[in-house]
């Protein structure tokens, strides 16, 4: 069931978290599929709907004005000045797990994630679950698909990648599409006591400078040997159903046409006019959403193309924003081989390279 996420909608889904149910909602970030993060049994249904490992955490999402230390103990003072510099908003930050806690949501670790999300919906379906448990509630919350798969930024994408799941099983908030479209920054704050120092675990929209400025120290960008596991971090993720390789301008070219006369179809996703050979796909990509991101052999977005060519935002946050919607598009397409052209490697693309980069590595990329 998918609701227009009005009250009553926010109370039904806060009711069906409490009752240990599942519930998809918006996050500024991408969608997430939620259980109260207090009842193990809830949780293990996050695990299995996904098909996630058990030692693979899950973060915690906290409505505005949650007490810290519920959820984490030990918590180091620049904990408390990054909430008030980026809460609410996509920071998830890596605590010592306080022992009421599960260690479900952590895979075991005594460390907790927790985040408090900017988005409208995921704020007020937070503060009535909370206020049906009698003050103190969270959400575990990693993103509503299925494990390694590409994240879902519209109600459309969570419903479907779970088609088995119906409407008992799953409840699904609409709360529009995704503003940021890539998962949070993480960083890991649990280890000061031992003398590390902050580790950014997974880059996002929030900046390793961002947080420097708040903080008046880098955060090292190795996690080393002993960091605390965290979402996102296998090197393969985020992947589409179809192969997808990063490659050079000029590499995309020669590939292609190699793929194409052995009677394969490409499509490029690529900075500025498609090169030689290629045609706009803004046609079918528009006809392939409106297939909400699933694959469908029985119809033929192609026609006679062969090489589609994507024509990528050149601002980073632009990227991300239409990253993962893209690729469920392009999924559904039914080309053969998925071709990025490799983004600049420089600080304000280091997010986007992280996802697409494991994204390529599912295909040995």
């Amino acid at each position: 069931m998918t609701l227009a996420a009005g009250p009553t909608d926010i109370d039904a889904a806060a009711r069906r978290l409490v009752a240990g149910g599942l519930v998809a909602f918006p996050t500024e970030t991408v969608y997430g599929l939620g259980a109260d993060a207090e009842n193990p049994a809830a949780i293990a249904g996050i695990y299995a709907a996904k098909g996630r490992p058990s030692d693979h955490p899950v973060i915690v999402h906290l409505a505005p004005g949650a007490d810290l230390a519920y959820w984490a103990k030990d918590i180091p003072d620049v904990a408390y000045a990054l909430v008030e510099a980026f809460w609410p908003g996509p920071l998830t930050l890596i605590l010592p797990r306080a022992d009421r806690i599960p260690d479900a949501v952590s895979g075991g670790q005594d460390t907790v994630g927790l985040r408090c999300p900017s988005h409208p919906v995921a704020q007020q379906l937070l503060a009535q679950f909370a206020r049906l448990k009698g003050g103190q509630g969270g959400v575990a919350a990693p993103s509503a698909n299925k494990f390694g798969q590409v994240s879902p930024t519209t109600a459309d994408h969570v419903r479907a990648e779970f088609p088995e799941l119906d409407d008992s099983r799953l409840l699904v908030l609409d709360g529009g599409a995704a503003q940021v479209g890539i998962e949070s920054t993480i960083l890991d704050v649990s280890r000061l006591g031992k003398g590390v120092p902050p580790a950014l675990l997974r880059p996002g929209h929030i900046s390793a400078a961002q947080i420097a400025d708040v903080i008046g120290v880098m955060p090292s960008l190795q996690a080393g040997t002993d960091a605390p596991r965290v979402s996102g971090s296998l090197k393969a993720h985020y992947a589409p159903h179809t192969p997808l390789v990063l490659l050079g301008r000029d590499e995309i070219q020669t590939a292609a046409q190699r793929l194409v006369a052995k009677g394969s179809s490409v499509v490029a996703v690529g900075f500025g006019n498609p090169p030689v050979g290629f045609v706009p796909a803004d046609t079918a990509l528009r006809h392939a959403e409106k297939n909400e991101g699933a694959r469908d052999p029985g119809i033929d977005f192609l026609g006679n193309a062969r090489l589609l060519w994507v024509q990528a935002p050149e601002d980073p946050h632009a990227y991300a924003h239409a990253l993962y919607a893209q690729l469920r598009a392009i999924d559904a397409l039914g080309a053969d081989q998925i071709m990025l052209e490799r983004p600049p490697e420089t600080e304000a693309w280091r997010a986007v390279n992280d996802r697409i980069g494991r994204a390529a590595a599912a295909f040995g990329g």
